[in-house]
Order: C-alpha cells, then structure tokens, then sequence
C-alpha cells in the first residue's frame, strides 16, 4: 500500500514513520511529505532513505492513505486537496476534530463509526485519546455521568522546540524559548491559548473532544491541563462519577480486559503508571484505582500514555489498520 506521511520532519511525524514500521503495515511505497523547507531533506523508513517531497508531488503520487501531522491551518488548506484526489486523510491536528461533518476516531472506542465515504479523518488530542481509552469500559458498565481531569503534560506535546528550551535550560545554555517562562524545575499551568471562560483551548478540546468520541454530549466534563518538565508521556488524574455503583475489584477486573489498557496497581510493591515506564509504548496505563470517599458512585484513577505514541502516531496508524480490516481504504 502507498502511503503518505505529512509533516514527515517533525516530532509526530518522525514517530508515525517509527510507528509505521514497528507495527509492519504493508507500506510498499512511502511518500515523505512537508513544508517547501524540508523538502529535499531526507527520512528513513525501514533502513531506506527517503527523499522528502512536497505537498503537489505528495498529491500526485497517489497514496491510498495519507497521515498528516502538518498543524492545523496546513490541514485545512491540504486535507481536502488530498481528499478530493481520493486519498483517505487521517489528520492529526485539531482541525477538522469538532466538525460535525467529520468523524473524531479512537479505534478502542468508535472505530465502528467509519464508513467508506469518510476521506478526511480526524485523530483526537493526546491527552483525550488516552482518558477515552480508560474511560470507555467503565463508561459502558457504570455510565459516567460526570468528569473531572487534571492533565500533567509533557513537553513533548509543545514539539522540538519545548524538548531543547528544557535540554537547554537542565546545561543552563541560552537558547529559543517555547514557553514564556522556564519548565524546568517548573510547572506551567497553561496549555494553549486562553479562552473567553477562562479556560485554556487545551482544556476545552478535552471537555468537547470526550463527549463526541465517547457519543454521549450528557457526559459533563471539566479539566485543568498542566505542562510539566517531563519527557516521555503525559499524566492524568481523573475523578469520575457514576450513575450506578462500582466495587473498585469490578473496575480493576474490567480495566485489565480493556483492549489497550495496562493495569499497574500494586501499592505494596509502588507500582503505578509513570511517564518513565510509559515512554515508546502504545498502550495507556492506569493506576491508583480508588475509591472517592467524599461522595457515592465516585472513582480516583491516574492514567499514563506516551503522548507521542497513542496520543498521535499509534492512534492514526491503528485508524488506518482499521480502515484497512474493513476494507475501507
């Protein structure tokens, strides 16, 4: 299968290429795409180097799938270039996520959504992805009826520029500054721009993303997300409340049977999801699996996702297996 990938130079997209490979999808033919800055430059695919094209060429060669990882204001110009040339589009910016035209895919939640007439796809944020992935069992037992997240966020999730303004500030170098102030030995309670409600975007794409993914726009959900001076993943505690009661056994049980889900409980031992243990692995982790004792139907969880991974490469390759499956490519 011919297959593109957008935005082939950056964080995401080098990791969609790595991503691609370790999970041997049929690639018999890769088309690196980016910016008119990068192109010439070159990538590599399974010990192969690849000349990087640009967005015309990338159109033209014909992929069956294209998986972009560009920004926004790139997809929405070239994702219905692409689409219009028959090349089903999995985005992973935030453009297309809250159209209502387009569908918002976590395969472990909703991949029965997709449909064969669905050429621009959109791969939700990080942070969303992995919550949804540890709510959706519970969901389905226990009906959620209220959300409450705080995200601890690695830097990651900026890009490069956020990895070397920390690196840079651990050797204490001058350098480029992603963020306004410093991260290391910091923690920066904004993400994104803020809104008109005091919210930050981030926050918000949670509070919509969720309720959309998850099909279900009673779910109210509220979130604060933090970006911490960590490499590797990003963090979650999440509270939950239910409409019917849960014994914490019942939710450790069907956690551990959830398809992409990694149950690290043992408070004897310490063990719980971490960033550290986290890193180059496609699974969510979830611990500290506890009862809320302040009020009924309550639950304290902590969930644990390489946001590189699952939060954006894996998910849009597992999109693309699916649509592959089900013969919708």
């Amino acid at each position: 299968m011919k297959v593109a990938v957008v935005g082939a130079t950056g964080l995401v997209g080098s990791k969609m290429l790595q991503v691609l490979e370790e999970r041997n999808f049929p690639v018999t033919e890769l088309i690196p795409v980016a910016s008119e800055k990068s192109v010439g430059k070159q990538v590599t695919f399974k010990g192969k180097p690849y000349t990087v094209v640009g967005m015309e060429q990338g159109i033209a060669a014909k992929p069956a799938v294209a998986l972009f990882s560009a920004g926004g204001s790139t997809s929405l110009e070239w994702a219905p270039k692409f689409a219009a040339a028959g090349i089903k589009v999995i985005d992973n910016s935030s453009a297309w996520r809250m159209d209502p035209t387009k569908k918002l895919v976590v395969p472990e939640v909703n991949a029965e959504v997709l449909a064969k007439d669905d050429f621009i796809i959109a791969n939700p944020n990080c942070s969303t992805i992995q919550m949804v992935v540890a709510l959706q069992p519970l969901h389905k037992a226990y009906n959620i009826q209220r959300i409450v997240v705080s995200t601890y966020q690695s830097v990651t999730g900026t890009g490069k520029k956020a990895v070397d303004q920390l690196m840079n500030e651990r050797k204490s170098l001058q350098g480029e500054m992603a963020y306004t102030y410093p991260i290391d030995l910091n923690v920066i309670p904004q993400i994104d721009v803020f809104l008109e409600n005091g919210y930050t975007k981030e926050e918000m794409k949670m509070v919509n993303e969720t309720k959309k993914i998850m099909q279900d726009k009673h779910i109210r959900v509220t979130a604060t997300t933090v970006r911490i001076p960590v490499i590797g993943g990003h963090s979650e505690s999440v509270n939950i409340e239910f409409e019917k009661e849960f014994e914490v056994a019942g939710v450790i049980e069907l956690l551990s049977k959830a398809p992409g889900v990694i149950v690290q409980q043992d408070d004897a031992a310490q063990l719980y999801p971490m960033p550290l243990l986290a890193h180059e692995k496609d699974e969510v982790f979830v611990g500290r699996i506890r009862r809320d004792e302040t009020q009924p139907k309550t639950l304290n969880m902590w969930v644990v996702s390489d946001n590189l991974r699952k939060g954006a490469a894996t998910n849009a390759v597992q999109i693309a297996e699916y649509l592959m499956a089900h013969h919708l490519l």
